[in-house]
């Protein structure tokens, strides 16, 4: 079987045993256990493989909780970020599940002592609340503790029955696909609310690549607005580790999105000295000041979410939204994000972030945040994507690429949107690797390409109003047939000239009937 078959394969199977378990449960918030559970499995055989570094003769799982010495876990939680005893194991657990009449309440006791483990150690805040939404004792997964344990014994039996082999044979990524698959396919059943943390992998994967592009290492990479953590690990896929110096960083205001990054993380191999994702506001609460500048931050930030704004007084004064001497409107938020995206960006680096249109053309004071941004030769390249890409919604987003490295006065603007560029898959569109090497291999070029890409100086752009809509520089190709008016009338004339020869024979026919 290909990896592209086995990874087939085993999301096929993961999405029934979702719909095996769920039951009455909405899928949406049911999601929850299932991921745990993989969470769960996860990491006990992770750290089992590290325990037992490779040596046959030792059979962790089979092992006496106080057989443990306090060194051992000590020098275990310092390298992995947690410890997990024996009889905590998920293999232990599962195989004991569907008699043990006190599943739930054990289950929760298991998760408190691994989340436990790392009080007190540099890895306390990153595994801190990882199970808060793996909720054992909860009534949506039933009225009783009977019907509670049967459940979670379901979900346990269901991720156990998964064969993906053994994770250091390059199987952990293939579970972080099938866990991105998951995610991706319950957003797509969630309505607009799926859209607001899930970026498709195309898409992720283009972003990536566009921060990245030309940049031989990175200091590290970061996403204000993490959401699943997808375009983290794109970046983390795009460029080996040795060249992301420092790890990822990553803000999320969504206690259940922001367990599930670091989820993600853990999943894709990430250890806990490799990433920092904190829970927060990133707008009014922003994070990692001490940290920036990064050279690539990538993000999919919420389209016109609502915020403070200029009800806080003081937010003008800060450093991220001072320059511009404007806030993005109280309605819409998307400039603040892109603001302060810019004031964390390193002068080598870049930003590739994911945009709803209407910023790029309105008025007020979007349109003098336009100005700051091209007046000072920030903006490199704008690219308007085919619509119907994301979950849940049918908007065509634009990306916005900043720079603050440009060694010229252009911005570049490239129009995705036609069919070169994507292929309709089921309900959605779908960018292949293809697609996203075209549109890479655009933005590399600079060239103008007809009906495609177009450079135009920052003064036209001023002179248009710093209007920045690709559709305002990019021609589209007119697809409409070419009529020849000349050889139309000719041949309108010997039509009318057989209608009239015709009427003739008739009328003649007529006659002779009548006589």
């Amino acid at each position: 079987m290909t990896s592209i078959q086995q990874n087939e394969e085993l999301k096929k199977r993961i999405w029934q045993i979702a719909n095996d378990v769920r039951g009455t449960v909405d899928g949406w918030d049911f999601k929850q256990y299932v991921l745990g559970a993989l969470f769960y499995r996860f990491i006990s055989e992770n750290f089992t493989r590290y325990i037992e570094s490779g040596d046959a003769s030792v059979n962790y799982a089979r092992m006496r909780d106080d057989a443990i010495t306090d060194y051992n876990k000590d020098d275990a939680i310092k390298t992995k970020g947690y410890f997990i005893y024996p009889s905590q194991l998920f293999q232990n657990v599962v195989a004991g599940a569907k008699d043990n009449e006190s599943l739930n309440t054990d289950l929760k006791a298991i998760f408190t002592a691994i989340e436990g483990s790392a009080l007190g150690y540099a890895s306390e805040e990153d595994i801190k609340g990882l199970f808060h939404d793996f909720d054992t004792t909860s009534n949506r997964l039933g009225s009783t503790v009977k019907d509670k344990n049967a459940r979670l014994c379901a979900v346990l039996k269901g991720v156990n029955d998964l064969d993906f082999g053994h994770f250091e044979d390059s199987e952990i990524d293939l579970f972080g696909d099938a866990y991105e698959f998951l995610i991706g396919n319950y957003a797509a059943n969630a309505g607009k609310s799926g859209g607001e943390f899930f970026t498709p992998q195309h898409v992720s994967k283009l972003i990536a690549q566009l921060a990245i592009h030309g940049q031989q290492s990175i200091n590290k990479v970061y996403d204000p607005a993490t959401g699943s953590g997808s375009l983290l690990l794109q970046a983390k896929k795009h460029m080996a580790d040795h060249l992301i110096e420092e790890g990822f960083f990553g803000q999320e205001i969504n206690h259940t999105t922001y367990n599930l990054a670091r989820m993600n993380m853990f999943l894709h191999n990430v250890n806990y000295d490799k990433f920092n994702i904190q829970l927060g506001n990133t707008l009014t609460d922003p994070r990692f000041r001490d940290e920036k500048p990064f050279d690539a931050i990538v993000s999919n930030p919420p389209y016109s979410v609502k915020w403070i704004g200029s009800d806080d007084p003081t937010l003008i004064n800060d450093e991220r939204f001072a320059p511009a001497s404007v806030l993005a409107p109280k309605s819409k938020a998307d400039f603040a994000f892109v603001l302060h995206a810019l004031n964390y960006l390193s002068a080598k680096g870049r930003a590739a972030l994911v945009c709803f249109p209407g910023i790029f053309y309105r008025g007020g004071a979007e349109q003098k945040i336009r100005q700051y941004l091209v007046d000072n030769n920030y903006v490199e390249t704008v690219i308007s994507l085919a619509p119907n890409l994301f979950y849940g919604t049918t908007i065509a987003v634009n990306i916005l690429v900043l720079s603050k490295h440009k060694s010229d006065t252009h911005v570049q603007f490239i129009d995705a949107s036609g069919e070169d560029f994507f292929k309709k898959v089921t309900n959605n569109n779908l960018m292949t690797d293809a697609h996203i090497a075209a549109i890479v291999q655009l933005f590399a070029d600079k060239k103008d390409v007809a009906h495609v890409a177009k450079n135009v100086r920052m003064e036209a752009i001023a002179e248009n109003g710093y209007n920045l809509s690709v559709s305002s520089y990019v021609e589209a190709k007119d697809t409409r047939e070419v009529v020849d008016i000349k050889q139309l009338n000719r041949d309108i004339e010997a039509t009318v000239s057989r209608i009239d020869a015709l009427r003739k024979d008739i009328n003649a026919i007529v006659a002779e009937i009548e006589s």
